[in-house]
């Protein structure tokens, strides 16, 4: 069977795009967790922690769901000769759903934790972007 390039392209495009919205999904969390965060530092009391937190937990859930989403991009881009790593075991996004949710008291610590992992998600958003460009090249 012939090796065909444009269709392992295609793939690999269609796998980020899947990546790419999984990380949109958990951003879109993040941002709203923030925002309740905000509210509960300023003293918004029982119901902004409980939306704060339900909002945590759907972001971890399309973290987790990005980890699975950026490793079969990464086998996809293998399979047209892109050796991008993505740094998928290591990189402090990926492993920060296993411990985001360890369950810290102090309202400013949470928020800082949901301001890091915005960031790693904002910058992961930036490098499955730039990937998808070249490969529509």
């Amino acid at each position: 069977m012939a090796y065909d390039l444009e269709k392992e392209k295609r793939e690999a495009i269609n796998a980020g795009y899947l990546a790419l919205r999984s990380l949109l999904e958990a951003q879109n969390s993040l941002n709203t967790a923030k925002n309740w965060g905000i509210w509960d530092m300023l003293g918004g009391g029982f119901l902004s922690t409980m939306a704060k937190h339900s909002k945590m937990d759907q972001a971890k859930q399309y973290m987790e769901q990005a980890k699975y989403d950026l490793k079969k991009f990464s086998k996809e881009l293998n399979d047209v000769n892109i050796i991008y790593h993505l740094d998928i075991e290591n990189n402090d996004f990926l492993s920060f759903a296993d411990w985001f949710f360890d369950g810290f008291v102090v309202d400013w610590m949470v928020q800082d934790r949901i301001n890091k992992a915005s960031y790693q998600v904002e910058e992961a958003i930036r490098r499955v972007e730039n990937i998808i460009r070249q490969l529509q090249i």
